[in-house]
């Protein structure tokens, strides 16, 4: 058994979409309509094209449940997940001068880095780099 496609949800699959690839660097694998403006749309890594794909989910406009838990996680400051980097502090301030807003700025607590940023599309999201 092993992770091949893991959902983000978000509000608008067009907006985010340029949001992780333009802004974080993501790269598009698959975007297949669905109808009613929904699409299957996955994203990977540039570094691991055949690794595991992101879905850009819409299933907060089209299932309350989902709405709900993604607006509590957000309103807690919950990450919805996270991403791994190499180097956080030029991944930070790479992000910083891109306009990008953060809601945790870097912190080291014990063997980690993290940050914790606003995807814009409903969501906080974890950067991690591990140290040692």
């Amino acid at each position: 058994m092993k992770a091949k496609v893991i959902g983000i949800p978000v509000q608008d699959q067009e907006k985010a979409l340029q949001f992780y690839t333009t802004k974080l660097g993501f790269i598009k694998k698959h975007d297949v309509p669905l109808g009613e403006n929904n699409r299957w749309l996955t994203l990977v890594s540039k570094d691991e094209p055949d690794g595991v794909e992101i879905l850009l989910e819409p299933s907060p406009n089209h299932f309350e449940p989902a709405k709900a838990y993604q607006k509590a996680l957000f309103e807690a400051g919950i990450p919805y997940t996270q991403f791994n980097v190499d180097n956080l502090q030029e991944e930070y301030d790479r992000l910083i001068d891109l306009g990008i807003e953060f809601t945790m700025p870097l912190t080291e607590m014990g063997n980690v880095k993290i940050a914790i940023l606003d995807d814009t599309c409903g969501n906080k999201i974890q950067l991690i780099e591990m140290l040692g």
